[in-house]
């Protein structure tokens, strides 16, 4: 194992859309959906979807296959693979919920990629209906953030990562996301980690606006091919500033998985 743990957020950054909207959409239940989004929480929102979808006679295996047709940018899953094969611990930091992340990630054969999932509950209950909660119990307390949605802080999470992380040995981050709600967690990486914000969507946008806010280095990318290049390149750059027996099993490992000379990353300005 490296010492290099890579963090992905899900929904535009693993696939390639909202997986809410997309099941939403497919399922036919738009109209419904933006009637009630003006009046709670979108966390809350979609728990209530699943019941009226469950009262239309939509089944879990409806969901299922909807989620199976989810989009996705083709050099993903191989840039997942490969900075799996290459010793990365690998993990999920997402707004969605753990019935879609595992549902899309065993269809596409890489949930085994992932130590772990931190997202929304979303479970079958004994009706056979979906259920999705808020990972932070908004009804009980407050998580405190005034940059987060009421049911997640990233940034929370991301620190408890890292107080793990801490008590194992020194390791370092690469953060990839798209979202508003993955600015929090960026300002809590350190120095030594990496931040890649998926370029002119909301948390490149706010790290434009704040860079100075931003301890990271910050490598941009916009899609499945550059996210691909960008984190390969991170990760041999990260693992070449390891002890000369990692560098020597890098150098092995990288010459099989890397297929062409990847490329400087830009940066933030």
């Amino acid at each position: 194992m490296s010492g290099i743990v890579v963090i992905f957020d899900f929904d535009k950054t693993i696939i390639d859309i909202d997986s809410d909207n997309w099941v939403v959409d497919e399922l036919g239940a738009t109209d419904l959906f933006n009637q009630l989004l003006p009046t709670m929480p979108w966390n809350s929102v979609m728990d209530k979807m699943m019941n009226e979808l469950h009262l239309q006679g939509r089944s879990i295996e409806d969901i299922e296959n909807v989620l199976k047709r989810t989009p996705i940018h083709p050099r993903v899953v191989p840039a997942i693979k490969a900075a799996y094969a290459l010793g990365c611990d690998l993990r999920v930091l997402s707004d969605a919920n753990l019935f879609y992340i595992e549902t899309i990630l065993k269809h596409l054969g890489i949930r085994e990629c992932f130590s772990e999932i931190n997202t929304n509950p979303g479970f079958v209950d004994d009706k056979r209906k979906l259920r999705i909660l808020p990972y932070h119990d908004f009804h009980v307390f407050s998580h405190g953030c005034t940059l987060c949605p009421p049911n997640m802080c990233k940034g929370k999470i991301v620190e408890r990562i890292q107080a793990e992380l801490a008590k194992e040995g020194k390791k370092r981050i690469i953060y990839l996301g798209d979202g508003a709600g993955d600015f929090c967690p960026s300002l809590k990486l350190g120095g030594n980690d990496c931040m890649m914000p998926r370029k002119d969507f909301p948390v490149w946008d706010l790290i434009c606006k704040n860079r100075k806010l931003l301890k990271a280095e910050v490598h941009e990318w916009t899609d499945g091919e550059d996210l691909e290049r960008v984190l390969l390149q991170l990760i041999g750059k990260m693992m070449l500033m390891e002890d000369e027996n990692t560098n020597q099993m890098f150098d092995c490992k990288f010459e099989t998985i890397a297929h062409e000379v990847l490329p400087k990353p830009l940066y933030v300005p």
